[in-house]
């Protein structure tokens, strides 16, 4: 298999597999009011990754295990200032946008995200802290970039630190994934932010589990980014 047909052949798994948990979970909503309806697409997405991970083990490596805890300041560190780093620099734009004379953006605002809004603390910790970044990591970092990893040797540096081709396609992919939020009528400049906050933390969390071939600091990651949106929703 050559590096085109390497890259279109993880993307398009990847794709199924995030299509088909957010259309069928759509449709097996639990009628427990407790349970967000996020729950049964992320649940979805778990279990069809896993199962392609253990159907292609040999290919993908997943790999995952307890982190060393005196390597976790960094990473987590790192991604909550990428975190807050992008939400001050979205709303700068936002208030820029504000003034602006093109009709598709003049006076739009970053909103908040109609999920969180719509669950209380409680639910935020279990099923966007802990749940949705384990079964998005498992997803694209545990199988998309793993599955990518023989195109390890390509990529660029960034602050002195090489990030691999596997790394951006699957920051990139994970960003992408987020365009989903247009059919919950969310505007140009909040989706806008998500896909870039999604990919840019997409790339953290790749380095790191690349850097230790283990996708609990990946998971870690993605937790310290959603970090602020629970600290946040205690204060709603």
């Amino acid at each position: 298999m050559n590096k085109n047909q390497l890259i279109l052949s993880g993307l398009f798994i990847t794709l199924f597999i995030f299509l088909a948990a957010n259309f069928a979970g759509v449709k097996l909503q639990l009628n427990a009011d407790f349970l967000p309806h996020s729950f049964s697409i992320h649940t979805l997405m778990l279990l069809l990754t896993i199962i392609i991970i253990l159907g292609m083990k040999d290919r993908v490596g997943y790999s995952i295990s307890l982190p060393r805890i005196n390597y976790l300041w960094k990473p987590v560190l790192i991604a909550i200032v990428v975190t807050i780093g992008v939400n001050i620099l979205m709303e700068g734009i936002s208030v820029i946008l504000k003034k602006s004379t093109i009709p598709a953006v003049a006076g739009e605002t970053v909103e908040g995200h109609a999920l969180l809004a719509s669950m209380d603390p409680l639910q935020i910790i279990l099923f966007v802290f802990f749940y949705a970044s384990i079964a998005e990591e498992i997803l694209f970092r545990g199988f998309l970039q793993n599955y990518l990893h023989p195109l390890k040797t390509g990529g660029f540096r960034l602050f002195k630190r090489q990030i691999s081709l596997p790394v951006i396609i699957a920051a990139l992919a994970f960003g992408a994934a987020h365009l989903v939020l247009i059919k919950t009528g969310a505007n140009m400049m909040f989706i806008t932010r998500i896909v870039i906050f999604t990919s840019c933390l997409g790339l953290v969390a790749g380095y790191y589990q690349e850097k230790h071939n283990n996708n609990s600091y990946a998971i870690i990651v993605h937790m310290a980014g959603n970090l602020p949106a629970v600290i946040a929703a205690f204060f709603m």
